[in-house]
């Protein structure tokens, strides 16, 4: 089995990526964001974390999170998140064997990408990546039109123009 290596930073600041199992044609999490937000919500209230920046595509999530001063726990934060979601969704998806014997749902990839953020530069750049992902996707001509986002709460608070990424920046060059 592969030694998956993981930055522990307490206090940290990290990015993330995490997918569904199933990514092609698969809207489950905007079908289902109610859900999503209130299980965020819940594992934030129990474990607390800072939200930078989030947003939510049809099958995959990116967002920038703060965990408290001294803490390094993450991985509980995103197990139960992924466990929570998943219980309050009917078992209607194809599961396998292999995850039929570990209990497993077939909702989420086992695992996800984090980054610990290094600096003022690296935090930018993982927060515009977190709120172009929408354009980038094609799903949207300008960011502020993907309503799965805290761009709209970051422009209420004057830390992005309404106009960001109004169109043209689709050849910037991001990638996943």
């Amino acid at each position: 089995m592969p030694d998956y290596r993981r930055a522990w930073h307490p206090g940290g600041t990290w990015f993330f990526t995490v997918n569904l199992l199933q990514r092609q044609g698969n809207d489950l999490l905007i079908r289902h964001i109610e859900t999503l937000r209130a299980v965020v919500k819940s594992v934030q209230q129990r474990h607390p974390f800072r939200i930078h920046g989030w947003v939510v595509l049809h099958e995959h999530l990116h967002c920038v999170i703060e965990l408290p001063p001294g803490d390094t726990d993450f991985a509980t934060r995103w197990r139960l998140i992924k466990m929570d979601f998943s219980k309050a969704l009917p078992r209607t998806e194809r599961i396998s064997a292999v995850r039929t014997r570990r209990g497993e749902r077939g909702i989420w990839q086992r695992r996800y990408w984090e980054h610990l953020i290094r600096d003022e530069r690296d935090y930018r750049a993982h927060m515009d990546y977190v709120h172009i992902n929408p354009q980038k996707h094609g799903l949207v001509e300008r960011v502020a039109e993907w309503p799965y986002s805290t761009f709209h709460r970051l422009v209420a608070q004057g830390i992005y123009p309404a106009d960001w990424a109004g169109g043209s920046e689709g050849e910037l060059g991001y990638g996943d």
